[in-house]
């Protein structure tokens, strides 16, 4: 049947005219895969990073694929293909899980749009050798001037057989087969101590900054001691592998924290960096897009160090949606405190979605801003 790639919504991630809902590589990861999914049974294929259904509901009506299994580590890509299968009548067809054996078991073929990071991407192939089908094919596309040889070495440390496609449209796919029987135990997650910080940070493969500190988030945290010492509600937004919200729940356990991301990486990272910081039962992680399930005027104290990438594209949307969370989260007389960029120069942005806002620190890179609501 006929599929029309131009059908599919980011929503409710961003939209915006710059930014698509797929792209070349999806369709040539279809292309080169034709062959191996018509050899297949329902439940025989597994779809892994499928950023908004493009490679999960084109593999259902361009080859008659069934009972796929697909995962998608951001809520809002999740929604969106759900909302997708929904629209194109393809929701029957589709088992939405997380990163774990049961999405890959006995999987014989395996599409994969490739993770910008290399620690992900070994995460991935390392489940995939372990769990799938021992004749199972790995489909891993991307765009050209995002692919390095790096990714095929990784592909190479748990699969026998590692060849890349010829490049179509700026786009390749790298083909892995014969897995490595030694690939038996996971080093996922990882753990590595801070000592400048005295915090233990736990970083699964796809979690941003992975198992140490970024410098955006170290910077914020240099400020710790100036928070408002009446807030009593306290949020990390978009919370990555949870290192604010172990901090601020160490030196302030007079704080009910949440730890919010939309990311399934990014929550079960901070949920073992909680534990392993001893403040697992003060800290609550919830997987969340943009704080929808938080009620308004809820909490005293935001914290936020927003990501500045969709994907492989620079742009301010992902910002601008936090922003417009916390202003809606934030209860009257609470305190938003922000690290950005500095060339991204938020501060309008703040001061539109959230209220007044006046710049703590400054140094070569970042900006350090604290934001208050207007009066309603």
């Amino acid at each position: 049947m006929p599929f029309d790639f131009t059908a599919l919504r980011r929503f409710p991630d961003v939209e915006a005219p710059n930014l698509q809902a797929f792209d070349a590589s999806d369709r040539l990861v279809l292309d080169e895969s034709a062959a191996a999914l018509a050899g297949i049974e329902p439940g025989e294929l597994t779809v892994i990073g499928d950023d908004y259904g493009a490679l999960s509901l084109g593999a259902i009506a361009l080859h008659g694929a069934r009972r796929v299994r697909v995962q998608q580590d951001a809520l809002s890509g999740e929604l969106a293909i759900r909302g997708n299968a929904e629209r194109l009548g393809l929701e029957g067809e589709l088992v939405v899980g997380g990163l774990d054996a049961a999405l890959v078991d006995g999987a014989r073929v395996v599409l994969l749009q490739l993770p910008r990071s290399l620690d992900a991407l070994d995460e991935i192939a390392g489940l995939v050798a372990r769990h799938a089908h021992p004749d199972v094919v790995l489909f891993a596309g991307g765009r050209v001037k995002h692919m390095t040889l790096a990714m095929n070495e990784v592909l190479s440390r748990h699969f026998g057989d590692v060849q890349a496609s010829l490049a179509r449209q700026k786009s390749r796919v790298l083909v892995a087969r014969s897995p490595r029987a030694e690939t038996q135990e996971s080093p996922w997650p990882r753990q590595r101590r801070d000592e400048s910080l005295d915090v233990e940070v736990v970083a699964h493969g796809s979690a941003f900054a992975g198992a140490r500190v970024d410098v955006g988030t170290r910077f914020l945290l240099e400020h710790i001691d100036r928070l408002s010492e009446g807030a009593r509600t306290a949020l990390d937004l978009g919370c990555g592998t949870g290192v604010i919200a172990a901090l601020v729940a160490k030196r302030r356990p007079d704080l009910s924290m949440i730890a919010s991301d939309q990311s399934a990486a990014a929550v079960a990272s901070a949920r073992a960096t909680a534990d392993a910081n001893g403040v697992g039962d003060r800290v609550r992680v919830v997987r969340d897009d943009a704080a929808s399930e938080i009620p308004a005027g809820s909490i005293d104290l935001v914290l936020l160090n927003p990501p500045f990438h969709m994907g492989n594209t620079v742009h301010a949307g992902i910002a601008e949606k936090l922003f417009a969370a916390a202003g809606r989260v934030l209860a009257p007389g609470g305190e938003l405190w922000t690290v950005w960029n500095t060339p991204l120069g938020y501060r309008a942005a703040l001061e539109r979605h959230v209220g007044p806002t006046r710049q703590i620190a400054r140094n070569a890179k970042f900006t350090v801003t604290l934001s208050t609501p207007r009066p309603s």
